[in-house]
């Protein structure tokens, strides 16, 4: 789905190569769009806010708003779960599932929802890929999430899956025109560079490859693509 002129959406990004590639659409395509950033605690959201900073300056444009950074801390849930200690970070020979994330989506689409509630933005897109695995990530499981939220608050705002029907080689296959090398998709960065070690970086490399785009991306070491 596509937001004509005059539209205000919100998206909720990470930094990574997905969000990124649809903040860089929007905000082409509509009169505002709000990137949404959600710290909660996790070892790489650091490098990660860093990247996404650096990224939306490459691609200013006038409707490209100030991002919106919200806080939901989850330490007191996750305790010493790897994504808070850094110990025990999925490698890069782990399946997509290793990197599963108890709740995540529930979470982060109840605050950004409420934040789109209250400051009139009728959609919010969350950029899940065709290949995602994950049961918060379904078209049924965001149908009754989308409706169980706005009777609660007594909205109407609309979560849009845009890319859900794309492949990570498509989405750079449509990002070529933007700085892809600026965007981080790492659970363990060295100094800001990928880690080239964990899943996020053995995925992101294998999507390039798919995609026969040079990969612009600085590793630390060369993840397996096997």
């Amino acid at each position: 789905m596509q937001a004509g002129r005059g539209g205000r959406v919100a998206v909720l990004v990470s930094g990574g190569l997905d969000s990124s590639v649809r903040l860089a659409e929007l905000s082409r395509e509509t009169e505002e769009v709000y990137p949404i950033y959600i710290r909660c605690g996790l070892r790489w959201e650091p490098a990660e806010e860093k990247a996404l900073a650096a990224f939306c300056e490459a691609i200013r444009t006038p409707a490209l708003q100030s991002t919106i950074r919200l806080e939901c801390p989850v330490a007191d849930l996750y305790g010493d779960h790897w994504a808070m200690t850094g110990i025990g970070i999925p490698g890069s020979a782990t399946p997509d599932d290793a990197v599963y994330l108890p709740g995540r989506n529930a979470l982060l689409l109840t605050k950004a929802m409420l934040w789109c509630h209250l400051h009139d933005v009728p959609r919010l897109e969350i950029l899940h890929l065709e290949s995602n695995p994950f049961p918060d990530a379904s078209s049924e499981f965001l149908a009754q999430f989308q409706s169980a939220v706005n009777r609660a608050m007594g909205g109407a705002v609309r979560v849009v899956r845009p890319y859900a029907h794309l492949t990570k080689a498509a989405v750079i296959v449509r990002g070529r025109p933007w700085p892809l090398g600026l965007t981080l998709s790492c659970l363990q960065p060295e100094r800001g560079i990928h880690c080239g070690r964990c899943n996020k970086c053995a995925e992101r490399q294998r999507a390039f490859a798919g995609a026969r785009v040079p990969d612009p991306t600085a590793y630390e070491a060369s993840p397996c693509t096997a």
